[in-house]
């Protein structure tokens, strides 16, 4: 069963990356929404704080990179945002 949260965990995480890397490179943050990028991270983190308690080591992984990466994105809108 493990070996399937694995699975998901790397395609999950895989497919956020592509966005922080464009953020990071063109500095556009005009199509990301702070509400949703801080309502995201919070959820990420609660998922985090899950796997640690239920010692779920594919969800540890996942939530690990996903909560830097959404962490990443937050601090890109707020950075780069225009006023």
């Amino acid at each position: 069963m493990e070996i399937i949260g694995f699975v998901a965990a790397i395609l999950t995480t895989a497919a956020f990356l592509p966005q922080v890397y464009k953020t990071w490179k063109t500095k556009d943050v005009s199509g990301l929404s702070l509400p949703m990028l801080a309502i995201f991270f919070v959820g990420v983190l609660g998922w985090l704080i899950y796997g640690v308690l239920k010692e779920s080591p594919s969800m540890i992984f996942a939530n690990s990179i996903t909560i830097i990466s959404s962490f990443l994105l937050l601090f890109f809108k707020i950075k780069y945002q225009k006023n």
